[in-house]
């Protein structure tokens, strides 16, 4: 085996009879001992997958083609805003098997983040604080899962030989969300998350694509939102054009992590105390009472960032900043657009003398887009 994940690598060497990748198999049909040792071989992976530390794996094909054809209206209307990427890889996103040649199944885990921690509604209830969207709390999920998939993968080779494989985890143009519905880990609701109706919706996904043609398992048969839209009325900027229909450009999520521009003086006063992400759509949504905490103390908050103050953020030289979000996914955005954040928040902010100082002290900003920031929150304060 590799020591990269990032190139196909032989993992397999058993036969199987099934393969979802129509031109690769070209084999006799399957008998039916051998439908049972690929059961038998599926029951065996879930049991790593758990001790891995993964709530759930599902193994699905290849076909994507519904979910291709919404994908290229969602980006012909412009939904995915500045993100050029969603739309930079052609099929590569849709057709697994053009990203990487050869897939026959992909294996789709599920690994749950929610902390413990201060309570998400009531630090949204309070302006003075920061709210960064739970899944950014602790350590860095990408390189956690990817390396567990990749112990995954390592178990595949000792017990099975040659065969080729690939690890993802949000690290290349992969819908994430369609392969795990179709694995029959849950339904993509209303507000485009997967659901699932024994574990909610706080968790990650992470996939492992492979030439192991392995028995699928079926989708979920039915969606359980029903007439419930509770999702879409809370959005704060309502960037939800329709049911399962997201307006990435209105959405705050984009807006604190993909964007690093000029955020539109009409959504900032609607993104309250976010400084980084939004949950809203999760802790409105009915499924989410059966949502479990983690099991992995790396998701547990660092710094304190799950009750922190806005003043505190915003008073953090950049030094500190890299040194309070190593190994964290908030370091990504930047100092600056950190800044540009939670500027906004304290515009937001209840009027205060702390408040105030804090954004009087970076008038001067190095940053264009921080100054315009903090000119705009200042303002809310004086007209108030």
């Amino acid at each position: 085996m590799a020591e990269s994940l990032g190139g196909m690598t032989e993992v397999y060497r058993a036969r199987s009879g099934i393969c979802h990748n129509l031109a690769m198999d070209q084999r006799s049909p399957i008998a039916s001992d051998q439908l049972g040792a690929d059961t038998a071989l599926l029951d065996r992976i879930r049991e790593w997958g758990d001790a891995l530390g993964f709530q759930a794996l599902g193994f699905t094909g290849v076909d994507l083609q519904q979910h291709e054809e919404y994908l290229q209206k969602w980006l012909a209307k412009g939904y995915h805003g500045e993100m050029e990427w969603m739309a930079r890889h052609g099929s590569k996103r849709s057709q697994p098997n053009a990203l990487v040649p050869g897939t026959c199944t992909i294996i789709t885990a599920r690994m749950d983040y929610l902390p413990e921690g201060a309570n998400a509604e009531q630090v949204l209830s309070q302006s003075e604080l920061a709210y960064i969207s739970r899944y950014a709390l602790g350590r860095d999920y990408h390189k956690l899962m990817r390396a567990r998939l990749g112990k995954l993968a390592r178990q595949i080779e000792t017990q099975l030989g040659t065969g080729r494989y690939r690890a993802f985890v949000d690290s290349a143009p992969v819908l994430e969300r369609a392969l795990a519905e179709n694995a029959g880990l849950g339904w993509i609701g209303k507000n485009t998350m997967l659901l699932n109706d024994k574990a909610g919706s706080w968790f990650f996904l992470g996939e492992i694509y492979t030439d192991i043609p392995l028995p699928p398992d079926p989708p979920q048969a039915t969606q359980h939102c029903g007439t419930c839209q509770a999702c879409l009325d809370i959005c704060p900027t309502q960037a939800f054009v329709a049911p399962w229909v997201l307006d990435a450009r209105k959405c705050i999520s984009y807006l604190t992590i993909e964007f690093d521009g000029v955020i539109p003086e009409a959504l900032r006063r609607a993104m309250g105390n976010r400084i980084y992400g939004c949950d809203d759509c999760q802790l409105v949504c009915p499924w989410n009472k059966f949502a479990a905490q983690t099991r992995e103390p790396d998701f547990a908050p660092r710094h304190q960032l799950d009750s922190i103050t806005l003043a505190t953020c915003f008073g953090w030289d950049e030094t500190t900043f890299l040194a309070r979000t190593e190994g964290s996914a908030i370091r990504r955005i930047g100092y600056s657009q950190w800044r540009r954040n939670v500027a906004i928040a304290l515009g937001n902010a209840d009027t205060s003398d702390a408040v105030v100082r804090a954004l009087q002290s970076a008038v001067d900003d190095p940053s264009a887009v921080v100054r315009e920031h903090v000119l705009w929150a200042l303002a809310q304060h004086t007209q108030r």
